[in-house]
């Protein structure tokens, strides 16, 4: 049943009973219900037993209004910090694909506040090398500025060059994700020192796991561990429900108060 969190700022449905100590993240054009059956007592894995948790709709998906402009994904944190208020203690965060980027700011702006993290399928953890074309779409997109470009024109060049979900995005979410991709986190991975839990589908090429490899090795202290799941891609939360049950049970133990 959907509940309103943080000051009533936020949606999503909470599992199990007190004390709740996770927060769960979906990844872009999802929401909450992804992690169901990670989270709920009739999930694989789960022994009959719900983890207490809050899984939230982020601002612009299921039940929650969009942000009011667009937001980064350290906006998004901050939204998001407001439901720590209403968890018993620091929490875990479990983050998927654009989750995991904003549970990565939550970690960093909040260290007292984060226990842990189970990042899985999380894009763009480190800085990559732009891709042929950018300097052309930049070019274009200034010519766009001075009116030489006209609007329409500007409009089919971002639908040609842009990804599914950059086409699939509209108002303010598409403002979004163009923020998105500007960024990287391996700031916010050099800060963190809390256990780091990574959870990687083998075949997720949206998120490559050399590039999770890569980010692991910025956590420092050697917090972060790395498995990776065979036969399996981008969407860990409905594909590997188990494993990630799993991995969130094993960090809960090792961060419990």
């Amino acid at each position: 049943m959907l509940s309103a969190f943080g000051g009533g700022r936020l949606f999503g449905e909470a599992t199990g009973a007190a004390p709740r100590r996770v927060i769960a993240l979906h990844g872009w054009q999802r929401d909450h219900r992804d992690f169901a059956a990670v989270l709920a007592a009739d999930g694989p894995a789960s022994g009959g037993r719900a983890i207490g948790a809050v899984a939230l709709d982020l601002p612009g998906f299921g039940a929650t209004p969009p942000p009011p402009d667009g937001w980064g994904s350290a906006e998004y944190a901050a939204a998001v910090a407001a439901v720590l208020d209403d968890l018993d203690g620091p929490a875990v965060v479990v983050g998927h694909s654009f989750g995991g980027r904003v549970a990565l700011h939550l970690a960093a702006a909040f260290p007292d506040r984060v226990g842990g993290l189970l990042l899985t399928g999380v894009p763009q953890l480190v800085r990559r090398v732009p891709p042929r074309g950018t300097l052309a779409y930049r070019a274009a997109r200034r010519l766009n500025r001075l009116g030489v470009v006209s609007d329409e024109r500007m409009e089919a060049r971002r639908r040609r060059s842009g990804s599914a979900d950059y086409r699939a995005a509209t108002g303010v979410l598409r403002d979004v994700f163009v923020r998105l991709m500007a960024e990287d986190y391996e700031a916010q991975l050099g800060s963190i020192h809390v256990p780091v839990s990574m959870v990687w589908g083998e075949s997720d090429t949206a998120a490559p796991v050399s590039m999770a490899e890569r980010a692991a090795a910025l956590v420092p202290g050697g917090r972060a561990k790395l498995e990776v799941l065979s036969g399996v891609g981008h969407l860990t939360p409905t594909e590997a429900p188990a494993a990630l049950r799993a991995a969130l049970e094993r960090l809960l133990a090792e961060v419990a108060p």
